[in-house]
């Protein structure tokens, strides 16, 4: 086995910073095996080790305060059986501190599962965001959601629920015309990047899932909720209600698809699949076309087709 080359300090200083976490991680290890693990001798590794019991947490005047505030080993371990044993770890166990970026990237997830009515609407989402707050690295940078148009309608969901009432609206769905509904919430839900409300149609006398975007008029009604508590089907899950749609897209694609795929009747015709699935809304196929733009088409129904395309189209417009 040949020689080791002699450490330099920078070499040196980086060993270290790995060392600490792999000793702890490991508990118990020889000298033998941690030196092997890091491609040093036996004795720069214990040279390494014993080095640790001068490094510590500063106090607050530069310099440590108590001998709990310096890494210990187990010297009888290391000196009779050249075991390593971490037996003081000077507080490495502290959760590491979000960057502000991180702490932002969660705030604004945070603010998103807040809007769901009957979910978010909590105290717990705001000592959840007041922590994450304090506890980044530095101050995150303040994200606003953009509201939506579907945010009233939320709003006035969430108000249905606290109330325990039904709500009306007008309801259009695609290639047809508009109809008054009355609906028992149970849920808002976002799927695919769409907002749905889920409850008991007074009209169809069933569960149902609504576009919100197609939701018009809402409005709170004297109706006490009286299917508030009635199981609402799955996402995917066939319902009565159900659009029948065909997509066709490239077998290796498939892996890409995920929970589209979960329920669907698949056909295999060498490089090219077609699925058979059912979809609560013709536009739930719209942003999947998109994100697979010229890979997957949409075959049926002749709406969905129609939906994809007129999103596509308006958003080139912002672009012209």
């Amino acid at each position: 086995m040949s020689a080791r080359k002699p450490l330099v300090a920078t070499d040196r200083a980086a060993l270290m910073l790995q060392l600490v976490p792999y000793l702890i991680g490991k508990g118990e290890v020889s000298i033998a095996e941690a030196a092997d693990e890091f491609d040093v001798t036996a004795d720069q590794m214990r040279a390494m080790v014993e080095s640790l019991t001068v490094i510590g947490l500063p106090g607050e005047a530069g310099y440590w305060q108590m001998a709990n505030d310096l890494f210990d080993i187990d010297w009888d371990l290391l000196d009779q059986r050249d075991i390593i044993v971490i037996t003081n770890s000077v507080a490495l166990e502290r959760a590491p501190r979000l960057t502000a970026r991180e702490a932002a990237a969660l705030l604004t997830g945070l603010q998103l599962a807040r809007a769901i009515p009957g979910v978010g609407d909590t105290e717990l989402y705001a000592g959840l965001m007041a922590k994450l707050a304090r506890g980044a690295s530095s101050a995150p940078a303040d994200v606003i959601l953009a509201p939506g148009p579907v945010d009233a309608v939320r709003d006035a969901v969430a108000a249905a629920l606290t109330q325990g009432v039904a709500v009306s609206f007008t309801y259009k769905a695609p290639d047809a015309a508009p109809t008054p509904r009355t609906v028992d919430p149970v849920k808002v839900l976002i799927a695919t990047g769409e907002w749905y409300l889920q409850g008991w149609c007074h009209l169809r006398q069933a569960m149902r899932t609504f576009h919100l975007d197609r939701v018009s008029e809402l409005s709170l009604t004297d109706i006490p909720i009286a299917h508030g508590q009635d199981a609402v089907p799955d996402w995917f899950e066939t319902g009565t209600g159900d659009i029948l749609a065909r997509i066709r897209f490239p077998s290796s694609l498939a892996p890409l698809l995920g929970e589209y795929l979960d329920r669907a009747q698949v056909e295999v015709h060498g490089d090219t699949s077609i699925a058979t699935m059912r979809i609560a809304d013709e536009n739930s196929l719209r942003r999947l076309a998109a994100r697979r733009a010229g890979a997957l088409e949409i075959l049926e129904p002749e709406a969905a087709r129609s939906a994809a395309a007129e999103w596509a189209d308006a958003g080139l417009v912002q672009y012209r």
